[in-house]
């Protein structure tokens, strides 16, 4: 018994896992600009609590998705040893998309880009390493066409991916036709026109799902 932490310490980790743990809850609900005072009141504490714990909204989120992105790792690891590029990425985004439909914090962290969060950018980087790599074994096997970039589907990811949401109050699976569609016109064809427009840089993608977040410090 000697080892216990003493009751002030009991009290305050009970606090943060009920924090961690209504926090998840709130955002798998209303994505992650949702109240932090809901998320107070459902665990049963004041917003003087919360903020003790978690100064700004960056950190309850990096404590919230740290370990909760581990199947979208795991579904980039099996899309990267896939003999056919097409196929480990069809099924990889399938798999994506499905964490998506399910979850609107997931769908905020996926989807734009927020600062401060090191979990976030440990998938979003995870993320970037297989989409490149899928698309530049693709384009060597000839089924996806050369002049796609990885920030040209990955924008396209994000833009569909921001209505995920929207789409599941109809189905839920609703979001598998538009991403099929989207998919095919990835495929390399005979006399496809050249995409117009230069491509845009990683810099400038990342600029761009900034300005897509709802997330705003609070």
């Amino acid at each position: 018994m000697g080892d216990r932490p003493p009751v002030g310490r009991r009290d305050a980790l009970r606090n943060r896992k009920l924090l961690t743990d209504k926090a998840r809850e709130v955002f798998a609900e209303q994505g992650l600009n949702a109240p932090l005072d809901e998320i107070a009141r459902r665990a049963g504490v004041g917003n003087a609590t919360l903020y003790r714990h978690f100064p700004t909204r960056a950190a309850l989120v990096d404590e919230v998705f740290r370990d909760g992105l581990t199947e979208t790792t795991a579904a980039g690891e099996r899309a990267r040893t896939a003999e056919d590029a097409w196929t480990g990425l069809t099924e990889y985004l399938q798999t994506v998309f499905a964490g998506l439909a399910a979850d609107r914090g997931t769908n905020d962290l996926m989807t734009t880009n927020l600062e401060g969060v090191a979990s976030l950018e440990a998938i979003h980087a995870h993320n970037r390493t297989t989409i490149h790599g899928l698309l530049r074994r693709g384009q060597e096997q000839g089924t996806i066409r050369a002049d796609l970039t990885a920030e040209d589907l990955l924008l396209a990811l994000a833009a569909l991916g921001r209505a995920v949401p929207a789409l599941t109050t109809v189905t839920p699976d609703a979001w598998l036709r538009p991403l099929t569609l989207l998919l095919d016109g990835l495929r390399a064809r005979p006399a496809t026109p050249p995409l117009p427009a230069p491509a845009l840089t990683s810099a400038q993608l990342g600029k761009v799902l900034l300005n897509l977040s709802p997330y705003r410090q609070r």
